[in-house]
C-alpha cells in the first residue's frame, strides 16, 4: 500500500521509499533522497492528518512530532504497511 492511499487519521509504517524514475533512467531520484532526509524512513510512524479538498492534493502527513505537506506524486513513492490497533483488528475485553 502507498501513503498516498492512506486515509485521515490512519496510522501507518514505513516499509519503504521507492527509488524508481518513472522514465527509467539511472539519474538518482530526488525527490525520495530528500523524502528519506527529511524523515521517511522504513520503521517509521506516519499519519495523514488531513488531505486537500480538490483530488485529495496536497495530503498533510505527520511524522513524529513534524508535520510535512507532500504532493500526491511524492507520497506514492512511499510504500507502507497499516499499523494493527485495537480498534482496528476488533478486540475485545
Amino acid at each position: 500500500m502507498r501513503l498516498s492511499e492512506l486515509k485521515v487519521k490512519q496510522t501507518a509504517i514505513i516499509s519503504k521509499v521507492n527509488r524508481t524514475l518513472s522514465d527509467n533512467s539511472s539519474s538518482p531520484d530526488l525527490i525520495a533522497s530528500r523524502l528519506e532526509t527529511l524523515g521517511f524512513v522504513p520503521g517509521t510512524s506516519v499519519q495523514v492528518i488531513t488531505k486537500g479538498i480538490f483530488g485529495g492534493d496536497p495530503i498533510l502527513i505527520q511524522v513524529g512530532f513534524t508535520r510535512f505537506a507532500l504532493r500526491k506524486v511524492e507520497a506514492e513513492k512511499i510504500e507502507i504497511n497499516l499499523e494493527n490497533t485495537d480498534d482496528s483488528i476488533g478486540v475485545s475485553a
